[in-house]
């Protein structure tokens, strides 16, 4: 897929496209804009370019600013090859081959997998990930997001074996020692997530002096429902300067309060005033699914290889021991409810 005379045309157009951004970016955005939501053909494209458009024309956005910063303080390479294997590679060309196997199949794919990744077993067997995201291609799935348990570096040549795919690597501030950002320069289809701590301004400092593409992440509790609804989080978050800004619910958090979490967040979409892009990670995955699919599903698998699901029957799904497509028709048929987050 990377060699395609399509992504080949495209990545030559977005290179020119982030050059001219330095000189006039509100022009070149919209003139990219303009271009992409003409020539889009998929159901998700479509969808994407028209919301962008809608909201390129608030000559205030904050998002111009966000997309200024962007270009000026992340090397360009790291821009365009985690941007193209997200938007080509996972959200078109992969998103069309998840729409013909759904239809097919009669089962969801989703167009991202989120795993725990246990060092102890890719060390022992380096090949049980490969595997897993081989399985996840075939299928139309490019976009990864990896919680690590261990050394950050052991998951590095599973990255570099994958040029293909965009990678989201879930970390705390203190794993990402000089030593491990050193051995990661050359990882450019990854961008980091980084756990939001106000206490560790050093740390985002040193990815921004670096050019590294990253982002913030905050696991929310009810306690802090409040602090999201009101922009507090956000307005903290964009002095750091992450593209976005992530939350999740802590597992004991109400519905409720997730509920107004994600009004306040689709509310900020539209408003478009923080510097860092705010998202729900398990609503908006969910929405952006079910523009790709027309319906939604969440998968994600934990250190030992199982589906995370709260039906008794699925829950010796395991990634290692059966291959990922008859995992997802068990689990998420369409004829059935998918499990929950």
């Amino acid at each position: 897929m990377a060699d395609s005379m399509s992504r080949i045309l495209i990545e030559t157009i977005v290179r020119r496209t982030l050059k001219d951004l330095k000189d006039s970016p509100e022009r070149s955005i919209r003139n990219l804009v303009d271009m992409a939501l003409s020539s889009s053909e998929g159901r998700f494209q479509r969808s994407f370019f028209s919301v962008a458009e809608t909201m390129l024309k608030n000559e205030n956005s904050a998002y111009y600013d966000i997309i200024k910063d962007t270009v000026a303080n992340v090397e360009t390479e790291r821009i365009l090859q985690f941007g193209m294997n997200l938007g080509y590679n996972s959200c078109t060309e992969g998103a069309e081959k998840i729409r013909k196997k759904e239809a097919a199949g009669g089962f969801n794919i989703p167009w991202t997998i989120s795993m725990d990744v246990d060092m102890k077993k890719i060390m022992e067997d380096p090949e049980c990930y490969d595997a897993v995201l081989t399985q996840g291609k075939k299928l139309g799935i490019y976009t990864w997001m990896l919680r690590v348990h261990g050394l950050l570096q052991e998951v590095l040549p599973l990255m570099r074996r994958h040029t293909d795919c965009a990678f989201v690597l879930f970390c705390e501030p203190s794993d990402l020692t000089p030593a491990f950002l050193d051995c990661m320069t050359d990882v450019r289809h990854l961008m980091l997530a980084v756990r939001y701590d106000e206490n560790a301004g050093d740390v985002y400092s040193q990815l921004r002096k670096r050019q590294f593409f990253y982002s913030v992440f905050f696991v929310y509790r009810e306690k802090d429902a409040e602090s999201i609804v009101s922009g507090d989080l956000f307005y903290s978050t964009e002095q750091l300067h992450p593209v976005f800004t992530a939350v999740f619910p802590d597992a004991t958090c109400p519905q409720e309060a997730r509920d107004r979490v994600y009004s306040a967040i689709s509310g900020f979409h539209t408003e478009q005033d923080f510097q860092t892009l705010p998202l729900d990670m398990v609503q908006d995955i969910r929405y952006i699914d079910s523009v790709i699919s027309g319906d939604d599903c969440l998968v994600s698998f934990d250190a030992d290889g199982r589906l995370y699901s709260r039906q008794e029957k699925e829950k010796s799904l395991n990634m290692f021991e059966q291959p990922l497509e008859d995992i997802l028709r068990q689990a998420f048929s369409k004829d059935s409810e998918a499990p929950g987050a």
